[in-house]
């Protein structure tokens, strides 16, 4: 009994681990196409950048 529940509670936590690493892996998507939409559309002026580097 204890192994079976043993197994089960490690799928639970890759289960969610996975999902975690999933979201993770679209919140970094979204921040590069924000990032190269800002580093493409910004102004031909240094002065006036939107994030410092």
């Amino acid at each position: 009994m204890v192994p079976l529940l043993l197994v089960l509670l490690l799928a639970l936590i890759l289960f969610g681990a996975g999902f975690a690493l999933k979201a993770l892996w679209w919140i970094a998507v979204i921040v590069l196409v924000v990032w190269l939409v800002g580093f493409i559309a910004r102004p031909k002026s240094g002065s006036a950048r939107w994030y410092r580097w």
